[in-house]
Order: structure tokens, then sequence, then C-alpha cells
């Protein structure tokens, strides 16, 4: 793991490279919330988490849940990354028929917690882990990725007020406030109202930050870490489609698959 703001840059930047292309060669994914979440995940997984493919059998280990499934791109590349599986196999087995790498997470993948086909789950599922580590004594921490579409889902809900009635601090929760889901902007399908207000009445201890600064992603972290008494949840502000310039706030590359030219223009905006 490295603090190393500067590494973690160029770190997220080869992992937008990967994504890119892993999509690309599927000609299937999702780019634009790909994209938006992965300086996030990279701070997780190079910067954070006790998490790696060599002590995935340790109960002490962390977890990660990605809840809003269609972004796993942004979680393969970090798992290929710390050794989960080779990375090759990012380019040859996502979304193929009995590939290893499915469209939405699932068990099958080396390093996947759960089956993270349907949007709403993964915060329940996350605080089922954090619970279960509290009652077996086991020091990791659980991590949640939600989308800021995502959260219009009752269960989110549930699961929120479950995790703050247990308070469980053991558990932080990011959500990718990128203001786009499938068609529209966040708001005009659904208004969530003040984010910050609805999580702090839920019981958790709430930050906001840009979710592209990795200053501020770490400091959340351990501001997340010294929180005691309730679960914490971070605000990540960040732009869909994050790196690429003709992709980035255009709701189409929600799930858009690139062109020849596209791709060629991507890697060069990224190079």
């Amino acid at each position: 793991m490295s603090r190393d703001v500067t590494a973690l840059e160029a770190k997220a930047k080869e992992l937008r490279r990967d994504i890119v292309k892993m999509i690309y060669a599927a000609q299937s994914g999702h780019l634009g919330g790909s994209l938006s979440e992965i300086d996030i995940l990279t701070a997780l997984f190079h910067g954070e988490m006790n998490y790696s493919g060599k002590n995935m059998d340790d109960p002490n280990r962390d977890r990660f849940v990605l809840s809003k499934g269609h972004t796993a791109p942004a979680l393969y590349v970090n798992l290929a990354d710390v050794g989960c599986f080779p990375k090759e196999r990012l380019f040859d087995s996502y979304r193929r028929i009995n590939g290893l790498l499915q469209g939405h997470p699932c068990m099958k993948t080396p390093g996947g917690e759960i089956a993270g086909g349907s949007l709403g789950i993964g915060l329940s599922v996350a605080a089922g882990m954090a619970l279960g580590n509290r009652y077996q004594g086991y020091k990791g921490r659980v991590y949640c990725m939600m989308g800021d579409g995502e959260i219009n889902e009752g269960q989110i809900w549930e699961s929120a007020a479950t995790s703050a009635g247990f308070g469980l601090d053991n558990l932080c929760a990011f959500v990718d406030v990128n203001g786009l889901q499938n068609d529209a902007p966040t708001k005009e399908v659904k208004d969530m109202g003040d984010l910050a207000a609805k999580w702090k009445a839920f019981g958790w201890n709430v930050q906001e930050i840009n979710g592209h600064d990795f200053n501020e992603i770490l400091d959340a972290l351990d501001q997340a870490r010294a929180t005691k008494g309730k679960p914490s949840v971070i605000l990540a502000h960040t732009v869909k489609g994050k790196g690429v310039p003709f992709m980035e706030n255009v709701v189409v590359w929600h799930g858009k698959t690139p062109s020849k030219e596209d791709y060629e223009k991507a890697m060069e905006a990224l190079a």
C-alpha cells in the first residue's frame, strides 16, 4: 500500500487505460461510472485496505463490496493489480461466455465478495459483513461503493437504518455522486434532495469530498476510521467519464461501447 498521492494518481491513470481497453476489447461494458469511481477504488486498494491476492483467506483482511455492480471494470482492474488474477484476463475474459469476469461481479471471480447484479443490495451485504466481523472479533473493515442513481432503491435506506442501529463503525460507504444515471441526470429521474442531511438523519457520520482528489479521499478515510459508534458515508462528488474529455458529463457514456475512433481518442487522452 502507498499513501504517496503522486503514485496513486499515476496508478489511477494506468487503471483508466485498462478500463477503456477492456471495455473496447469486449465491445460491451459501462465506461462512465467506472471512470468516475476509479480514483476512489485506487485509493482503497492501493492506499487503504489490507487486501491482496495473497490474503484472501485471512479473516482479518478488509472487504470491499461493489454495490453498483455494472461498474465492475473499475473493480476488476484493481483486483488484477493486487494479484487476485492475471492481468491478461481483463482483456480476454471480460463479458465473454464462460469468462472469468462477468458483466457484474460474482463469487466466481477471485476477489469477488458478492454477486452484484441487482442494484441496491450491496450496502445490506456490507452491513452483514461488518456485523459478522464484530461478532467474531475480526479486525477487518468493510467498504462499500454505491451510485447516486442506485440510492433511489429502498433497500439502501433499510440497510442504512440497520447499520446505524447497530453502530457499525467498522463500515465505511461511498456514494459516487456523478449526477448522471442510465439515461438522464439523477435529479430528473428521482431527486434525492440533500444527501448529506439524509444520511445524517439516518445516524451516519457524513463527509463530502471531491472524489478525484486523493488528498481528500485519504483524509476522509482517516476520519472515517477514527469515528466510533456509527458507520461512515463519504459523498464523493465526481465527473462521469472522468479522464476522457469527450466522455465527461455525457450521459450516453453510461453504457455506450467505444468505436475504434473513440478508443484511439480515449487512449490518446490518457497517455
